[in-house]
């Protein structure tokens, strides 16, 4: 495999279109039980906020070097103001469609002694004919850049999946997709696609053993049509289904504290090395030492170059 000092991104391009959102954090700390009710109370001492989502994804691209642009909707609010402002500091470009009828997605983890105590959720579902222009967005930018990311958290925001599938398969890019939900017809034709192994149990179905899984892997990849599918696997490490090979690969984590961002951090750095011409396998490789850095962080934190450098 190439070393990561060896890896330079810089020359890459990768357009970004998925559910976009705003992760703010509250820590603090818990010494007692609130007598209202069977809760901890939490005197807040910080606050952060964070890009969430496909928000998240540009983030972590961005931090690897690559060129990054992010198309997507949010609400004319405050939060989408902010959200727009951490992106542009990222250095993040953004191509946002405004639709006034719909709150910014934001979700809100409080948190005390490094732990997650709750998490709640501010979100609504965008105007399905709003986001048309959409289309054409993608169509003038994809053209133009070396890989495509569509990061699907089930909001809404990519209601003309399929649309701008079309597109990139005649474009002959490179497409790469975290999916959700349990139907994957819209994804026919990808590169790759990553889902966890819940997400995968909820298209394929258990298995029996290691055979079964392997069996229902190879199905799924290729009724889709898709070049490769990777399947993250926790603690487990990855499964890459490649060609006729199932190439296993051991996770990386050290100390897991906190698996939020996790699987962005696995497609973002994915579509950083194959949009700068490596190989899938390396890709995945590399992609997995990503994912086990930021999951011994708190948080959803960016990956950057450096720390994959130090860590391969």
């Amino acid at each position: 495999m190439t070393t990561m000092n060896e890896i330079n991104f810089s020359h890459a391009r990768v357009l970004i279109v998925g559910d976009v959102m705003l992760d703010r954090y509250w820590f603090g700390d818990t010494t007692r039980i609130s007598p209202e009710a069977p809760v901890p109370v939490v005197h807040v001492r910080q606050m952060q906020e964070t890009p969430g989502g496909a928000a998240n994804v540009a983030v972590n691209i961005a931090n690897l070097g690559v060129k990054s642009t992010l198309l997507s909707v949010i609400g004319n609010d405050q939060d989408g103001q902010a959200l727009e402002y951490l992106l542009h500091g990222c250095g993040v470009e953004t191509l946002f469609l405004r639709d006034p009828a719909l709150p910014t997605t934001v979700k809100l983890r409080i948190i005390a002694r490094g732990q997650q105590i709750v998490r709640a959720d501010f979100e609504g579902r965008p105007d399905h004919e709003l986001l048309l222009p959409l289309i054409n967005q993608f169509g003038d930018r994809s053209s133009s850049v070396d890989a495509l990311v569509f990061s699907d958290y089930g909001k809404g925001g990519l209601a003309h999946l399929r649309s701008m599938m079309n597109c990139a398969l005649k474009s002959r890019k490179y497409i790469l997709i975290d999916p959700k939900g349990s139907d994957y017809s819209a994804y026919q034709g990808a590169t790759i696609i990553t889902p966890n192994l819940e997400e995968f149990a909820l298209v394929v179905g258990s298995w029996v053993d290691d055979a079964d899984f392997e069996r229902r892997a190879f199905k799924l990849r290729d009724e889709l049509d898709l070049t490769s599918l990777l399947v993250t696997r926790s603690e487990e490490g990855m499964s890459l289904f490649l060609g006729n090979r199932h190439v296993h690969i051991p996770t990386q984590a050290r100390q897991v504290y906190d698996v939020s961002g996790a699987g962005d951090t696995v497609i973002s750095t994915l579509a950083a090395a194959i949009a700068a011409g490596y190989d899938i396998e390396t890709a995945a490789r590399v992609a997995n030492v990503a994912a086990g850095i930021v999951v011994g962080k708190v948080g959803t934190t960016p990956i950057t170059l450096q720390e994959l450098q130090s860590h391969v």
